[in-house]
């Protein structure tokens, strides 16, 4: 498998984690995580791979979506987390540091050797 391949699913694997990470911290529409994503994580994700994920992760009731009008020109439907999706957050806070931890593992044995 090509390195980038690789990268790709490895970001892809990802996304519901760090989009339920994004919206932890309050409400925010579509195009405000497509940002702090791109700010934070340099995960770069167009709005193609974004509304589909967020559209699922409502349908799973781990987001709630409510369209708001505010200071922009048309209504933005924000996203937030529900009392479902903050507890499968924490789950996965748990599951990605313990895989973390195991590779890591893994990477100073291997550089040892």
């Amino acid at each position: 498998m090509p390195l980038d391949t690789w990268q790709e699913q490895l970001r892809r694997g990802s996304l519901d984690l760090a989009i339920l990470l994004t919206v932890a911290s309050g409400p925010r529409y579509g195009l405000a995580i497509i940002q702090h994503l791109e700010a934070f994580t340099d995960l770069v994700v167009t709005e193609g791979t974004i509304y589909p994920i967020l559209g699922r992760l409502t349908r799973e009731h781990l987001l709630a979506a409510e369209w708001i009008e505010d200071e922009a020109p048309h209504p933005r439907k924000y996203y937030t987390l529900t009392r479902l999706g903050a507890k499968r957050l924490s789950e996965m806070k748990t599951q990605w540091r313990a895989f973390a931890e195991k590779i890591d593992r893994l990477i100073v044995a291997s550089e040892r050797s």
